[in-house]
């Protein structure tokens, strides 16, 4: 899918420079990337202290083999 965009130059130029990338869409496909996993990392944090365990459970148990 094709898209025009007006970002920045000089920032995609620094990004494709410090990232070491070949192509300005190079730069900005990683960029986008590495913005996914930020986002779905914060979600995952979010859920901390929220989801309840049972205090009872024993991991070391689940990792016998017998």
């Amino acid at each position: 899918m094709a898209t025009n965009l007006q970002i920045d130059d000089e920032l995609i130029v620094k990004a494709a420079k410090l990232g070491r990338h070949k192509t300005k869409k190079a730069a900005v496909t990683q960029a986008l990337i590495e913005y996914i996993q930020h986002l779905e990392q914060q979600k995952t944090l979010s859920l901390f202290h929220t989801i309840d365990y049972d205090p009872e459970y024993d991991h070391k148990k689940q990792r016998s083999r017998s």
